[in-house]
């Protein structure tokens, strides 16, 4: 637990937002925003370990119905990656669009 990389990354963006803090606290719902986009995001990566876990443990079956509702497992997946896409995508324009709100954009 010592080296886990996900709470590794999660003290880096602490830190960061930390380091960073007197440049967005004027806009505390940027924050919000982009901290609820990620639990969007991670909720759906979730879902989709636990949909290929499935789509796995029915493939070794080799049980024709386990086979078959593999479709649907593997439909519900490529329906989630594009979420995950919308999601950062969407992510990134919030925080572009708030950064330069906020007067950090420097022309020139």
């Amino acid at each position: 637990m010592a080296n886990n990389p996900r709470n590794n990354a999660n003290k880096k963006l602490k830190h960061h937002r930390n380091q960073d803090s007197d440049d967005f606290d004027g806009n505390p719902e940027a924050w919000a925003t982009l901290d609820k986009n990620f639990k969007q995001v991670q909720s759906v990566l979730d879902r989709n370990r636990m949909l290929i876990q499935q789509v796995n443990d029915n493939h070794q079956s080799k049980n024709p119905d386990n086979m078959v509702k593999n479709v649907a497992l593997i439909q519900e997946l490529n329906g989630n990656i594009s979420k995950v896409v919308s999601l950062y995508s969407d992510m990134s324009s919030n925080f572009s669009t708030a950064f330069h709100n906020n007067g950090h954009h420097k022309e020139g």
